[in-house]
């Protein structure tokens, strides 16, 4: 009763529990997503990605789990904040960006580890990196700290990126 008596309409405040269930289905998405890069990936690091020539600046193998982890925790709370801080009418949009960020994302997986197509996960993260940008500017004009939360994953994946054109370029 409390709850429904807390909205004010449809460009009002976003009730509690709609809240919460919001952050549940975003994490689970965004989790999700990455339990299938990893699940892609891990088959393929022993024997392919190990055979490749890597640049000196290649990270040991243990680092991308937690690295990812943390981007995607930052990158859920990112989109919740801009779904329940953002008019009615805008979350939609917002929640399509997120969803088109997180297909770019998992293709990056399934290019390079399961395909070992090296040069078309390099054009993916290239367009993630932009998804990512156009997302920041999205965020940022319904909650700017949103945004800001999505400056690790940007510099992350321009790392990633440089990352992946090096391979491509040594192999």
């Amino acid at each position: 009763m409390l709850i429904a008596q807390s909205s004010s309409g449809p460009d009002g405040p976003i009730p509690g529990i709609r809240k919460i269930l919001a952050l549940v289905l975003i994490l689970a998405a965004t989790f999700g997503v990455g339990a299938v890069g990893a699940w892609v990936t891990a088959p393929n690091i022993p024997e392919w990605y190990e055979s490749l020539n890597k640049p000196n600046f290649n990270p040991p193998n243990w680092l991308f789990a937690p690295i990812w982890s943390a981007l995607y925790l930052l990158v859920s709370i990112a989109i919740w904040l801009a779904w329940q801080s953002a008019p009615a009418a805008r979350r939609l949009g917002l929640l399509a960006i997120y969803g088109g960020h997180l297909a770019l994302n998992m293709l990056w997986s399934i290019f390079f580890f399961a395909m070992h197509l090296p040069l078309l996960a390099y054009i993916d993260c290239l367009l993630l990196a932009l998804v990512i940008a156009w997302m920041m500017v999205r965020f940022r004009r319904v909650n700017r700290f949103a945004a800001w939360l999505l400056a690790p994953y940007l510099l992350w994946v321009a790392f990633a990126t440089l990352l992946n054109i090096a391979i491509v370029l040594l192999n």
